[in-house]
């Protein structure tokens, strides 16, 4: 399930089902469990019924009658700038992190990926 249709299509998962609602409420929104369920219970079809690889359901429910919303929302990203570089939460996670022998990571327990 998604609420980000652009960054999906470019990510080209098998099937997504798309919610045009604010991101952070994929599911629904807070304190209406029926209609949570009727999104969830769409999806769910959704992932069955979509056969083509990369193919996006769209659901069917709005955020509200206007489009306003999405003003709104999109104006206040407070994201930070995306960079090349890895970002850590914690310092102890980063030296985790680099701490990678080359045989196992300390972070995942797994051998690194090549």
């Amino acid at each position: 399930m998604t609420s980000a249709l652009d960054i999906t299509q470019a990510v080209n998962p098998p099937r997504a089902a798309f919610l045009d609602y604010p991101l952070g409420q994929t599911a629904g929104k807070v304190g209406e469990p029926q209609l949570q369920r009727a999104i969830m219970i769409e999806a769910l079809q959704a992932f069955v019924t979509l056969k083509q690889p990369g193919s996006v359901k769209m659901l069917p429910f709005k955020w509200s009658d206007s489009e306003d919303w999405k003003s709104t929302t999109f104006s206040t990203d407070s994201r930070l700038p995306r960079v090349d570089t890895p970002q850590y939460q914690y310092d102890e996670d980063r030296v985790l992190a680099e701490s990678c022998d080359g045989a196992t990571c300390a972070v995942c327990f797994e051998p690194p990926r090549p």
